[in-house]
């Protein structure tokens, strides 16, 4: 058979569990406590592929980059999870008188093996998942952890590994075109990097390749058929420079370039499956965060007139993550005689049976403490060196059919997977230090101090030029209004005598032609006159005299306000002067600070040569020198045939059609056990689906509408709670009036317990985005709002739940772009309770709530709400005390995005 082209995803099938997935305990990422250091520990040197020792992580990046924590790490043990996959319909034909050959435990997390109809195996892995569990859940319980580990800081591997046509390439690699609840899990986890991360700081890259008849191919560009495996020989990683590297922004481009990949990823026909993959293939996603909020000190300056000026700058330089998240989709193993392959089949069936032996004998080795481990033997064990026993944290899934036909390879698959479980990796936190970061910084106040210097030079030469100018205009203009002024003063005086002259000459006249007998009468008279005139004439003189003196003296004053303009300009020219030697004194700081720059530089260069000479890094931060010790712990398992619960033997003696028909027993007592025991069962996923469809979630409803007894309301309550995790349930609860019995119910109950059940069932409706405007309709947020007069802790944690889970459902869907408008919680009035409530003494309660008040300050329609209800106090608190780092991060970006928040924090003189 000739090989071919993928053309799209294929193995398990569609059907999917019914109850939302929860995080098990034993699955979560070890995260640093708030104020606590990072996971980090001494290295010790060896090999990256031994199970007790690793060698330390290069530094990637170039020049711009240090080391900036240490090497070792905490051992973690390989994680594994089968997953079963339902007959298909050739199998159901042929085997249809034949039971399967495994059964299933999921609640035991066990796996029985059936070798005939007397006796079986048992075996344990960390998850067990039947044919029924969803896309969903397998990647919650597989690769959710590890992702959370790779978005911390450290690398991770989530690996397929099973029989052809068990379902690996469904489990990872499905795109979900058709049905989003499908997709795989490279789908999910990268929509899980691109919501955490920040796009301004953060970046995402990735690789697509397969390794194909030992030779390591670009999916993203198929020319490129033979990369080579570069190895450090200090450190022992692995690298393959040679493959195309492309940076992600969204999820639209990640889809593109995952249906690039598979369109070139080889697949055949045979008859185990008819798209059989013809070669491993390996998605490589390396992400770089920035760590915010460390390494930051204050510099002072002073200049020469002894005022102390501040200058904030980082001489440390920032702190960046790395960190690598592998999805390898390996080839299915298969048995010549029974896939039928010949040819170019056969030679690729040989190679790909060929790679997974060498990786079968290196999990081996590794589970028994070899001392040699072959992991040269293909190239897919040089691929994944650091997945096992190396640094990453590994999650595996084992992938199995029903068939008895296929029992040995069931059997070599299941073993795989319980020699991988005793596999333990060194898992490590990666921080370097970015110098480029730290020059782009110093460069950019370098030019700033120029550029104000600059800026300060021309001010003070326009300032001169400008007062010297209009010195010049004054002096002109005062020796232009004097000139004009003695003129005018001169020819009015001179008129005046003048005219006192020509009358004088006038009297004179007619005097020597009156008689003389007149004149000797008026003589008298006429001396008199004369002798006033000479009176007002020499009046009028001394009042020249006194006027010129005055602009005399005015004349003087101009010229001494000239003197002063000029011993003004020679001041100016003296600051001026100053604040050239000032710049001068600038100049040679920012010499300074260049030397300590390249002083940093330096020590970061002997630090890296120290360590790659061994001399350990508690010489370099001995503030490192006590950290976590390495701890193992060990669970004893279980027996393989325990005794049953109460209930279950209840539930199988007496059967659920009987238990849910004494819900309607009209003895008070019969009905309080009987609600009892149905809540007891819809607390398990796998009763659920059998509690709906035989009509429990109707009797459950009809007794919150019809009885009186507080107990029976109660317990119903809790039971719809647990049957509202599921989100199928919650469209059959919205749809059968659920929301209204609940608001209902909780306006009646006064008894804590009572209320506290019926929030949180509206609390776990809140958290399904198709439900929003329904829930809201319906009274659901105004009945949450209502309890809160109970003030008991419990119901008020179970109202915050609800309220964290609305707001980030609106928060999501305005992003998306599927909501527009104000949040429906503000329009319910259900902001002040959240600021009052902000900062309550109660945990859970203030996480749920500093959460909620997060999401609804995303969306800037919110933000004068925010504003004008004194939320933004809260936020600011909350990006600074918050005690987890999470959310702490969630509010520090809501306030640096919102340009609304950042213009009330600049008015109000916050700094966040």
């Amino acid at each position: 058979m000739a090989s071919g082209v993928r053309n799209g995803g294929g193995g398990l099938g569609s059907r999917t569990s019914s109850k939302m997935d929860r995080q098990q305990g034993s699955t979560a990422t070890p995260k640093a406590a708030a104020g606590k250091p990072r996971l980090s520990a001494s290295a010790s040197g060896g090999g990256a592929y031994r199970r007790t020792s690793s060698g330390p992580l290069p530094a990637a990046g170039g020049g711009g980059g240090g080391r900036a924590s240490s090497d070792s790490g905490v051992s973690s043990r390989v994680r594994v999870a089968v997953r079963l996959r339902p007959r298909n319909a050739e199998e159901q034909a042929a085997d249809a008188d034949f039971a399967d050959c495994v059964e299933l435990q999921p609640e035991l997390k066990r796996l029985k093996l059936r070798k005939n109809n007397w006796e079986s195996d048992t075996f344990e892995f960390d998850e067990v998942l039947t044919e029924f569990s969803s896309q969903k859940r397998v990647y919650e319980v597989v690769a959710k952890p590890v992702v959370e580990s790779v978005l911390e800081g450290y690398n991770g591997t989530v690996m397929a590994y099973g029989q052809t046509g068990t379902g690996k390439t469904f489990t990872l690699g499905r795109l979900g075109d058709e049905d989003t609840a499908a997709r795989g899990i490279m789908v999910r986890a990268m929509e899980d990097i691109l919501a955490d991360i920040t796009p301004e700081t953060d970046t995402i890259s990735l690789s697509y390749l397969q390794l194909y008849m030992e030779m390591i191919q670009d999916l993203l560009d198929p020319v490129n058929d033979n990369i080579a495996i570069v190895e450090d020989p200090r450190t022992g990683d692995v690298s393959l420079p040679g493959a195309t590297v492309v940076e992600v922004r969204d999820q639209k481009s990640f889809m593109d370039l995952l249906r690039i990949g598979e369109a070139h990823r080889v697949a055949a026909n045979t008859k185990m499956n008819t798209e059989s993959s013809r070669s491993h293939a390996i998605l490589m996603v390396n992400v770089r965060r920035a760590v915010k909020g460390r390494n930051e000190m204050d510099v002072s300056m002073s200049g020469e007139n002894g005022h102390s000026s501040s200058m904030m700058g980082s001489l440390r330089p920032p702190i960046v993550r790395k960190s690598k998240l592998v999805v390898v989709d390996l080839a299915g193993s298969e048995r010549i005689d029974k896939s039928g392959s010949e040819g170019h089949t056969l030679e690729e069936a040989k190679s790909i049976n060929l790679s997974l032996s060498s990786l079968g004998k290196c999990i081996n080795a590794l589970a028994e403490s070899s001392a040699h481990v072959p992991v040269r033997d293909s190239k897919l064990t040089r691929l994944l060196k650091d997945s096992f026993g190396g640094t990453a944290r590994t999650s595996l899934v084992v992938t199995i059919g029903p068939s008895p036909k296929h029992r040995g390879e069931t059997t070599s698959t299941i073993m795989f997977g319980q020699r991988a479980m005793k596999v333990q990796n060194m898992v490590k936190l990666k921080e370097e230090f970015d110098y480029k970061s730290l020059c782009r910084r110093l460069d950019i106040e370098l030019d700033k101090l120029i550029a104000e210097n600059e800026r300060q030079r021309k001010y003070f030469d326009d300032e001169v030029e400008r007062i010297t100018t209009e010195a010049q205009c004054r002096i002109v203009e005062a020796e232009r209004e004097c000139k004009i002024a003695l003129e005018n003063e001169k020819m009015k005086y001179h008129q005046e005598y003048l005219d006192s002259i020509k009358i004088l000459e006038e009297k004179w006249k007619v005097h020597q032609q009156s008689p003389k007998k007149e004149v000797k009468e008026t003589e008298s008279t006429s001396n008199g006159d004369v002798h006033d005139l000479l009176q007002n004439e020499k009046m009028l003189r001394q009042s020249a005299e006194d006027e010129s003196n005055d602009l005399r003296n005015q004349l003087l004053h101009w010229k001494k306000m000239e003197a002063t303009a000029t011993a003004e300009v020679v001041k100016l020219r003296r600051m001026l002067d100053t604040e050239a030697s000032q710049k001068d004194k600038f100049e040679e700081e920012i010499a300074v600070l260049k030397s300590q720059l390249m002083q940093l530089s330096l020590d970061a260069d002997e630090t890296r040569m120290s360590l790659d000479t061994g001399d350990g890094p508690g010489k370099i931060f001995p503030g490192l020198d006590s950290l976590m010790s390495h701890t193992r712990s060990s669970q004893p398992r279980e027996q393989s045939n325990g005794p049953k619960a109460p209930v279950a033997k209840l539930f199988e003696q007496v059967g659920l059609q009987k238990i849910l028909s004494l819900l309607e027993s009209e003895e008070p007592d019969v009905r309080v056990h009987a609600v009892k025991v149905v809540a007891n069962l819809a607390a398990e996923e796998a009763n659920q689906e059998k509690i709906v469809e035989s009509g429990g979630l109707t009797s459950l409803l009809m007794l919150l509408r019809s009885s009186e007894d507080e107990t029976i309301r109660r317990v119903a309550a809790g039971a719809i709670a647990n049957l509202a995790m599921n989100e199928t349930n919650q469209d059959l609860i919205m749809a059968q009036g659920g929301v209204t019995l609940l608001s209902m119910t909780a306006s009646d109950a006064e008894d804590p317990q009572t209320l506290r059940m019926v929030a949180g069932a509206i609390a776990n409706l809140c958290g399904n985005d198709k439900l929003q405007a329904r829930l809201r309709g319906e009274g659901g947020i105004k009945a949450l709002l209502g309890m809160v007069k109970c003030g008991h802790p419990d119901v008020l944690a179970q109202v915050a739940r609800g309220i964290a889970n609305f707001a980030k459902c609106e928060s999501r869907a305005a992003t998306q772009g599927n909501k527009v408008g104000r949040s429906l919680l503000v329009d319910d009035g259900a902001l002040p309770w959240i600021v009052k409530n902000a900062n309550n003494e109660a945990a859970p309660i203030r996480r749920h709530i500093e959460l909620a008040l997060c999401h609804l300050a995303q969306h800037e329609v919110n933000a004068k709400d925010i504003v004008s209800e004194g939320a933004l106090w809260e936020l600011v608190r909350i990006s600074r005390d918050c005690s987890r780092e999470d959310i702490r991060m969630l509010a520090y970006r809501t306030l640096t995005s919102s340009p609304t928040l950042q213009s009330e924090m600049r008015r109000l003189r916050i700094e966040c």
